[in-house]
């Protein structure tokens, strides 16, 4: 059974929904609308109870999960939202111990995710050219207590990464496209590389970068859908409103020139498009469409 502890970090929600990320102290109040709730009634208790504020309204007291945690950020800009981070972090095979490089800090939404996945002998080297941004992500990650495993580095990173031979490497920057020769210079060779755009033509002009580098294999661009259920037995349905597109994601593997051309990772739709694009322009002849096939 979890027993809250001096110092730890806990998350206390109201019936009304509200919740208040706090860590605990002897003799600490948590101020609140519905009254003060004391750390004392928490301390050296199990966690999942309910206790009462001064003025008896119920809170239940509960580890917070890193989706709580990224919720509960102060931020001053958009943050990537949980089901597109976690997501990241299992395309980018993140994993204890290792060593990742994010460009794109903004409020630490993702740094703190990955900060808390590597676990403390892993480490996250994060770059953000705004100092603003920068002393705000300095502030949450102190908050949740995971400052010590990442480097912040104020830094326009067209000048380049500090570190080689780095796992994995995730761009939140407006144009990927111009930092690749940067990102392939900081990853180990079969590297896992990964960015976020919000626009279909930004991916568009990207994927055609990358595929100019001739070092991108693997290139694979998804999207995210998630739809919340309202969780009543006798009336399951979807929820009235839902978090609908966030953002075009494109993962890809560092690889050799000889790799990247092989072949390897076109598809037989696109080998065909090549070809018969290829036909046309030749013969002067307009481009045909080609077929759906069912399914598509």
């Amino acid at each position: 059974m979890s027993i809250a502890r001096v110092n730890d970090l806990v998350l206390l929600i109201g019936q009304d929904h509200k919740q208040f990320l706090l860590r605990l102290e002897p003799g600490g109040q948590l101020q609140t609308h519905h009254g003060c709730v004391s750390h004392d009634e928490v301390l050296d208790q199990p966690l999942g109870r309910q206790v009462h504020s001064h003025l008896g309204y119920p809170f239940v007291v509960l580890q917070p999960s890193i989706s709580d945690l990224i919720h509960q950020l102060k931020r001053n800009t958009q943050i990537m939202f949980p089901k597109d981070i976690a997501y990241v972090l299992f395309r980018l095979n993140v994993a204890p111990g290792q060593r990742v490089i994010e460009a794109g800090t903004g409020s630490g939404g993702l740094t703190l995710a990955l900060a808390r996945a590597l676990g403390p002998t892993g480490r996250v080297y994060s770059y953000e050219a705004r100092p603003d941004m920068l002393r705000l992500a300095q502030k949450n990650l102190e908050a949740a207590g995971l400052a010590e495993r990442v480097e912040l580095k104020l830094r326009d990173i067209s000048e380049g990464f500090d570190e080689t031979d780095v796992d994995a490497l995730f761009l939140d920057v407006r144009y990927p496209g111009l930092y690749l020769s940067q990102a392939l210079a900081a990853l180990e060779e079969s590297g896992f590389f990964a960015c976020i755009l919000p626009t279909t033509n930004q991916v568009a002009k990207t994927i055609g970068d990358m595929e100019a580098t001739q070092r991108f294999g693997q290139m694979q661009v998804e999207e995210l859908i998630l739809r919340p259920y309202k969780p009543v037995p006798d009336r399951l349905r979807p929820m009235d409103r839902m978090i609908a597109h966030t953002g075009y994601l494109i993962f890809a593997r560092k690889v050799s020139a000889e790799v990247s051309q092989a072949g390897y990772w076109l598809d037989r739709r696109r080998r065909k498009y090549e070809q018969l694009h290829g036909e046309s322009s030749e013969s002067g002849e307009p481009e045909r469409a080609e077929p759906s096939e069912p399914g598509e």
